[in-house]
């Protein structure tokens, strides 16, 4: 059947989704669409994807990476916003987005809140203790600065240390606001700790982060977590100076120490040059006064030592005298001590023996212990003789006794073996009998104990034969033919 025909017009696919894009996009220029954060993703392309939604509905969105560099704050899931863009269809899909072109946070309280729980988060990692934080130099040789460096700050700074102390600046250009603004920053903190200590740019002694005041969304770039921790992270002690005295930011309490205002960290990072001078004036001249004052307390108390002590020709007078005169008496002292061991060496050496009455009297006793030696010898060689004698004829009986001894002995033996061969029963087996022993060579002694059919060794006086056992018993003996008796009437042959 045909079909009816109808007035509708009719659409490719391609067609209708055109129109369809057309009337959303008419109808739907610019809106302002506040929801959470859902899905975010950044491609490698640098566009953003994500959606909005609130409990009752949900609407993807994307931002171009030209628009992504400059919505000034960091997406993430759960942030809640107001996007500001355009609703487009994408017919590949059949679906409807929104195009972000302005993005902030709903309300400053959301704002506030993220950056307490990063806050909280952050602290309880031990990124803000005190301990990890360091001291200032005193005088840095170089001061390394991440700014921007086109705006009021660089030059404030700048004048600062020149009225104060002139010293060699390092400036790290960054943006200090904006999305990029986070990676750049920590990007400077941490090339100016990858610089080599003495290498051809010097490594900066003190490092200041500085920044102008601005609302909230404009410092979010120094509440980011990527600018926390590589301001903790720095080796090089650093200082924060962002926004004004009231503004504070998550890098102050990563900082080493924070400034109210960049000015005031360009203070902080050296003295006043004047006042040093002054200071080292003041030093100099109390030390001249102190030395003068010394000087001066030194020659009166030497002056009055001198007093004390009375004219020193005197003192080394007496001296010489009393030296003198123990010299004297040292000499004679001396002389006497001489006189008196010589008279003591005459009075020893006369108590003493003559040298050669001594001589005769060891040399006669040498020869009397000359005379007993000789004689005790000649008595230990008669003694030596008696003992041999002594010895021969002990050994003489000793050989004749053991003789006699070895003799009986032998005969005993021969009297045994005799009587032992005469049980012996090889004698028993010579008369006439055999010995029945089983395979392993036991005696079999009963005829228990001999088992029908069983193998045997029978023992003659001459040999071994083998033999089997039947079992049957023996014969009796055959009886002899009884004698006849003779007939009555026959005659006997005797």
């Amino acid at each position: 059947m045909e079909a009816a025909p109808s007035n509708l017009p009719e659409y490719s696919v391609s067609e209708l989704s055109q129109a369809v894009k057309r009337t959303v996009e008419d109808n739907f220029e610019i809106v302002r669409v506040r929801g959470e954060i859902s899905g975010f993703k950044r491609h490698s392309s640098g566009h953003l994807y994500f959606a909005l939604k609130d409990a009752d509905a949900a609407i993807d969105g994307v931002c171009w990476r030209g628009q992504a560099a400059r919505l000034g704050i960091r997406p993430e899931d759960g942030m809640e916003v107001v996007a500001v863009g355009r609703l487009t269809t994408y017919p590949g899909r059949s679906k409807y987005q929104i195009v972000v072109e302005r993005m902030e946070l709903a309300g400053q309280g959301a704002l506030l809140k993220l950056i307490e729980d990063r806050k909280k988060r952050l602290a309880a990692e031990g990124l803000f203790d005190g301990a990890r934080k360091r001291s200032l130099p005193f005088l840095p040789t170089a001061i390394g600065v991440v700014t921007s460096p086109t705006g009021a700050v660089i030059r404030d700074i700048l004048h600062r240390l020149a009225d104060r102390f002139p010293r060699h600046v390092l400036v790290w250009p960054v943006a200090v606001q904006g999305e990029a603004a986070a990676a750049q920053i920590a990007a400077a903190i941490r090339g100016f700790n990858a610089l080599e200590i003495g290498g051809a740019i010097p490594r900066p002694d003190v490092l200041i982060v500085a920044r102008g005041g601005g609302s909230l969304e404009d410092l979010m770039a120094f509440n980011e977590e990527i600018v926390v921790r590589a301001a903790a992270e720095s080796e090089i002690p650093l200082v924060s100076a962002v926004g004004h005295e009231t503004d504070t930011t998550l890098i102050d309490f990563a900082s080493d120490r924070r400034a109210p205002t960049p000015t005031a960290a360009a203070e902080m990072v050296v003295p006043v040059r004047q006042e040093l001078v002054a200071r080292l004036a003041r030093n100099a001249a109390s030390l001249e006064a102190g030395a003068a004052r010394a000087m001066g307390e030194g020659r009166l108390r030497l002056e009055n030592a001198a007093r004390a002590l009375g004219d020193p020709r005197r003192l080394l007078e007496e001296r010489s005298q009393r030296l003198d005169e123990r010299g004297e008496r040292l000499k004679r002292a001396v002389a006497a001590f001489l006189e008196r061991h010589q008279r003591h060496t005459l009075e020893l050496g006369a108590r003493l023996p003559d040298p050669k009455t001594q001589l005769e009297r060891a040399r006669g006793q040498l020869l009397g212990s000359k005379a007993g030696l000789e004689a005790g010898g000649k008595a230990l060689v008669l003694s030596a003789a008696r003992s041999r004698e002594r010895l021969a004829e002990t050994l003489a009986r000793g050989r004749v006794a053991l003789d006699r001894d070895l003799a009986a002995r032998k005969a005993q033996v021969a009297g045994l073996a005799k009587l032992l061969d005469s049980v012996s029963y090889q004698r028993v087996l010579e008369r006439g009998f055999v010995l029945v022993a089983d395979d392993a060579g036991k005696p079999i002694v009963s005829a228990a104990a001999a088992k029908p059919g069983a193998s045997v060794t029978l023992a003659f006086a001459d040999g071994k034969i083998g033999a089997t056992l039947d079992g049957a018993a023996p014969k009796p003996p055959a009886k002899a033919p009884a004698r006849s008796t003779p007939k009555a009437d026959q005659g006997s042959l005797l």
